[in-house]
């Protein structure tokens, strides 16, 4: 479980990290989209930040998760200008692909493509079919 102290660090780097990826490193994505910051969780020294990227619009996820892990160094040192007043030390950024929404997109398919019947109906005459209330007391 993340202390207060962890959470508030992965809060302020999601929001700065993303603000430094739309505004000021927009060259590095070759005037495509910029990624979007799934997470952030932060060990307990503050000292690493593993950010999850969901890379899903745009196609070659993998060459952009490259791109970004090469220029790694200069994402750290643009959030560093941003957060400079607010963080003592600024974590050094571990960047992973976030496929949990390309997952969900996934099942979400899978599940329309499933073909279930529909539930047979019951006759609503039939009172013997009914299951037995069950006996709270001795006396009922």
């Amino acid at each position: 479980m993340e202390s207060k102290r962890q959470q508030k660090m992965a809060s302020l780097l999601q929001q700065e990290l993303a603000a430094v990826l739309q505004r000021d490193l927009p060259h590095l994505f070759g005037g495509g989209l910029a990624p979007a910051i799934s997470a952030v969780k932060v060990t307990p020294d503050l000292g690493q930040a593993r950010v999850y990227l969901s890379l899903l619009l745009g196609n070659n996820a993998a060459d952009r998760l490259d791109i970004i892990k090469d220029n790694a160094k200069e994402i750290r040192h643009a959030l560093a200008k941003r957060i400079r007043k607010t963080a003592r030390v600024v974590p050094e950024l571990i960047f992973f692909h976030d496929d949990s929404a390309a997952y969900a997109a996934h099942m979400d398919q899978v599940l329309g493509t499933l073909d279930i019947p529909p539930a047979p109906k019951d006759d609503e005459g039939d009172e013997d079919d009914k299951p037995a209330r069950p006996r709270l007391f001795k006396g009922e």
